[in-house]
């Protein structure tokens, strides 16, 4: 366990400073293959188990994605192609307060309280969320009205974004109309195509009025408050998870010591918690903000609105997954949400090379691990004799 923990500890070390997000939970997976492994031979390995946890590297990023995306592109239909988009903020934002408030209940009921003598219903579970979103919306909507947000003197738009749409829409059918057409018909064709032309160049396409909209410091400073909460729901999240991860093989070796045997289950003491706990406020005030950089700035440009739904779908996708027992990893389900956020505003708005290194380090983090640890292990055994 000893060399498990040094070798998570040192490739963790190497892909954080490098601001790679790799996955806590498949680092130390990777390691306690590689003592197992060189211990108790490759059949001593429930490999199957592992091939349920590896699974999430699929999972995580394609659901977090996905739901983000759902997310992003509600808000751009709901706030950011109005055509008042502070007024649309102001109206919409106590619905994501609800939201965001009953999810995080959920959350702290389903696995932050989980550990209390007592314990809710999934019934009750709901009830109580739903009654602590409320009221945090009606919060929310007093202290909105009460920031003074003025919106623009006249609307940015004289229509409505679906009109943009609907151009372009078919101006693609126009355009494989004309590949295939000739004569008189190609070219009343090419003159719709000129007229449409002519047309759209005097509107605001969808990604010109989101730069705009960009602009409207109201908007913004409502999502900067809204984001502050959802990244404290994905640190709780993170934080309940990676703590377990580390304090797993700590937890394991106490009890061979206490005992003289392994058990199944381990009484774990609040120390060791708490190391836990220390352990990653300490790693964020140190290579953290590698980490930060990376999924913050490095895979796509992000604004409070887009940051927003990147968190909000990822923690959704956990609570999800946690209540449907599908293996997930949270870095990769944060990872996935941003890509989802950028997806939503088309794959030109992703740094694919950041990406492309973001994967390699996934597929690399449980082998790394396990080979680390094989070094690690040798190395104790012939110090120790």
């Amino acid at each position: 366990m000893l060399a498990s923990l040094i070798a998570t500890g040192a490739w963790l070390q190497i892909a954080s400073y490098k601001g790679w997000p790799v996955s806590t939970t498949h680092s130390i997976i990777g390691a306690l293959v590689g003592f197992g492994a060189i211990i108790g031979g490759v059949n001593a390995i429930y490999w199957s188990n592992v091939a349920y946890i590896v699974t999430s590297w699929l999972i995580s990023p394609l659901l977090g994605g996905i739901i983000a995306y759902l997310i992003f592109n509600i808000l751009l239909k709901k706030i950011l192609y109005q055509k008042n988009p502070v007024r649309a903020a102001t109206r919409f934002s106590p619905v994501l307060i609800f939201a965001v408030f009953t999810i995080l209940s959920l959350m702290m009921l389903f696995k932050g309280l989980e550990n209390l003598p007592f314990h809710f219903t999934f019934l009750s579970s709901i009830f109580i969320s739903v009654v602590v979103g409320a009221i945090f919306a009606l919060i929310g909507y007093i202290l909105i009205r009460r920031m003074g947000l003025v919106p623009p003197q006249k609307e940015l738009l004289a229509y409505d974004i679906s009109v943009v749409k609907g151009l372009q829409k078919a101006k693609r059918h126009l355009l494989r109309a004309q590949s295939t057409s000739s004569g008189d018909v190609q070219d009343h064709i090419t003159g719709l195509l000129d007229q449409m032309n002519d047309l759209t160049s005097t509107l605001k396409t969808p990604e010109q009025l989101e730069y705009l909209h960009a602009e409207y410091a109201g908007v913004e400073k409502i999502f900067s408050y809204l984001q502050i909460v959802t990244a404290c729901l994905m640190a709780f999240s993170h934080g309940a998870n990676d703590v377990a991860n580390a304090i797993g093989p700590i937890a394991a070796s106490m009890t061979v010591l206490s005992s003289g045997a392994m058990a199944t289950e381990a009484n774990i003491p609040s120390w060791i918690l708490g190391l836990g706990g220390l352990g990653i406020v300490i790693g964020l005030a140190t290579w953290g903000w590698r980490v930060i950089e990376t999924i913050g700035r490095k895979i796509t440009e992000l604004t409070p609105t887009r940051g927003f739904a990147a968190e909000f779908g990822a923690a959704l996708t956990i609570l999800m997954a946690s209540r449907l027992g599908l293996p997930i990893s949270t870095t990769h389900t944060l990872v996935g949400a941003v890509i989802g956020v950028g997806l939503a505003r088309g794959i030109e708005a992703l740094n694919l090379n950041t990406t492309r290194d973001i994967f390699i380090s996934w597929l690399v983090t449980i082998p790394s691990g396990a080979f680390i640890t094989i070094i690690f292990y040798y190395a104790i055994k012939f110090i120790l004799g």
